[in-house]
């Protein structure tokens, strides 16, 4: 090999070995996009129904200063009366154990606490000056307040919801979120709340509160921390780092994580200004792109062997041509010295089996290249609804699993296993189809293959009103369970496709016992089937729809023929009826 062929053939194979970590970069790039898509949409319905929970929590409670606020023992208190202070103290204190409220508590017009749920306690808030609070100043400028702030005595934070009483006073719910922060950390993302001004104040990670998630000017943060009464060492940013986005979707970590990726989704929490953020773990992703990428480069290397075996193969026929061809030579010229006359007779007799050999494997070709195609359409064509259903079945269980369902979970990946033995199965009788051979045929019931082919199409019958009929398991006939099932399948795929624009789609399955036969059939209330193709409906590649091949009622009826009965078409009015007939067992 010349320095020249080495430098070509380094060249080619960097360049081919370029490519192939391409595509291998550009399918989990796909995959990752289309996992991320599910991720997201998956968050946005979490973040939904967290946002419903808290919105009706805050409601739940914002009801209760309306109803204390025009009570007669508070009214009473408002006048100075001490026996309805005490009185009032008892109210409050129950009505807090009932409802769950941290705090309840009235003030008077200059914002001192009259009454309070906690006043037999040593932390009572009876006495207390809260005017400088901003759910009092709110109250008592448009008769409501709300305010998230820690507390001046218990030191909790909480949401603090004011209205004017009748009487010139204001009644005060606090509300803490122990319970909802506990409920969120327990799940395997990130959630918190951020105020209009992004700070965090409800969060399944205690140790963020009050930090921010967007810088705030130095004379801003004294505010807030006076409003919030949150201390000198709050306020700082959230620990998060960015990492970059996808279409607008930003993706984060977080410091003591740095290498787990999280999707940061965020939307309105209910209250005014508040905003609820998920942080979703991304690992799921990972993996699938892992797992895509680990595929591609499996396929691109059993690709690569496929092209040297091939390569390797039509190397060695050119060096078994060279010598045949070398051989020939020899013997013609070894030929042509004894005899002239001799040398005419071999070169054509040559000449004739040349042409006889280019004939026979003409022949031969043809009838492989006949065989070959009916069995590619009979696959592509009968294998393609339990295809379609594995799939239904995969995504399903994807979401349950999800959902931690793992028993429904393991249902579908055991339908899942019967389905594609079922497809092995199915591939096997069409090979066989393909060179006239019939299978074993057997006393069955009727029952197992009507139940398989209607799951086959479970997805897609889901939409129609199906009628079964009832089978014992005593009802036996002779046929082959998978090839049964097959004819079934094509004939309630057709019901199907004839249904699609049926405002009241039926399908209906009735079976009919005579003397030595049993009938059984497929019926629709469609269009029925088209004059133009009734006369020839059972004869290959004649079909009424456009996508059709004309293959499907064609192999049904040999199935039928094979097994010792028969399929016809029933003439009638509106709507198809097919009638398989088959041998009582």
């Amino acid at each position: 090999m010349t320095r020249t062929s080495f430098l070509i053939r380094l060249f080619w194979t960097l360049l081919l070995v370029a490519l192939a970590a391409g595509i291998v970069w550009l399918a989990g790039r796909i995959a990752e996009r289309g996992a991320i898509d599910r991720l997201s949409a998956e968050t946005r319905g979490a973040a939904m129904l967290r946002q419903s929970y808290l919105k009706s929590e805050i409601e739940r409670f914002r009801l209760l200063p309306v109803a204390l606020s025009d009570d007669s023992d508070l009214v009473a208190a408002m006048t100075g009366s001490q026996r309805a202070m005490r009185a009032l103290d008892g109210k409050l204190q129950a009505l807090a154990r009932t409802t769950g409220a941290a705090q309840i508590y009235v003030l008077d017009a200059r914002g001192h606490t009259i009454s309070s749920s906690n006043w037999a306690t040593a932390r009572s808030f009876v006495g207390q000056d809260y005017s400088f609070r901003n759910y009092f100043k709110l109250a008592r400028a448009h008769g409501t307040g709300a305010q998230f702030a820690l507390g001046t005595i218990s030191e909790r934070p909480g949401m603090y919801l004011s209205r004017r009483s009748r009487g010139g006073g204001y009644v005060v719910v606090k509300l803490e979120f122990d319970r909802i922060e506990q409920e969120w950390g327990k799940l395997n993302d990130i959630s918190f709340i951020a105020s209009r001004e992004g700070i965090v104040l409800i969060t399944s990670r205690p140790e963020w509160r009050f930090t921010t998630i967007r810088p705030l000017s130095a004379q801003t943060k004294q505010r807030f921390r006076a409003e919030l009464q949150s201390g000198k060492g709050s306020l700082l940013p959230i620990p998060l780092l960015g990492m970059g986005d996808d279409d607008g979707r930003q993706i984060v970590s977080t410091a003591d994580e740095p290498r787990r990726r999280l999707l940061w989704q965020s939307a309105a929490a209910g209250e005014a200004g508040w905003q609820l953020n998920l942080l979703a773990s991304m690992r799921g992703v990972d993996t699938v792109v892992r797992t895509v990428r680990i595929a591609t480069m499996l396929l691109l290397m059993l690709v690569a062997g496929a092209i040297w075996i091939l390569r390797e193969r039509a190397h060695r026929r050119e060096e078994r041509a060279a010598m045949a061809a070398a051989r020939t030579s020899e013997l013609e010229a070894m030929v042509e010295a004894r005899t002239r006359e001799l040398r005419r007779e071999m070169q054509e007799h040559a000449a004739t089996e040349t042409r006889a050999d280019t004939l026979r494997e003409g022949l031969r070709q043809a009838n492989r290249l006949a065989s070959l195609g009916q069995i590619t359409a009979g696959i592509a064509h009968e294998t393609a609804q339990p295809v379609a259903a594995i799939r239904s079945y995969a995504a399903n269980g994807r979401l349950l699993l999800d959902r931690g369902e793992t028993e429904a979970a393991a249902d579908n990946m055991a339908a899942i296993e019967r389905l594609t033995d079922r497809i092995g199965k199915v591939t096997a009788e069409l090979r066989g189809f393909s060179r006239k051979a019939t299978g074993a045929i057997d006393a069955i019931a009727l029952a197992g293959p009507v139940e398989g082919s209607v799951l086959i199409l479970k997805s897609r019958l889901a939409r129609v009103d199906l009628h079964l009929p009832d089978m014992p398991t005593s009802l036996l006939v002779m046929a082959d369970t998978i090839r049964l099932e097959q004819v079934l399948v094509n004939l309630l795929q057709n019901a199907l496709e004839a249904l699609e624009d049926q405002p009241d789609p039926v399908i209906r399955l009735t079976v009919a016992v005579e003397e030595d036969m049993l009938l059984l059939s497929v019926i629709d209330n469609g269009p029925g089937i088209d004059p133009s193709v009734r006369e020839q409906l059972f004869t290959p590649f004649v079909t009424s729809r456009q996508s059709g091949l004309g293959l499907g009622l064609v192999i049904a009826s040999d199935i039928m023929t094979d097994m010792g009965g028969s399929l016809r078409l029933i003439p009638g009015e509106g709507g198809a009826h097919f009638q398989l007939s088959l041998k009582r067992a």
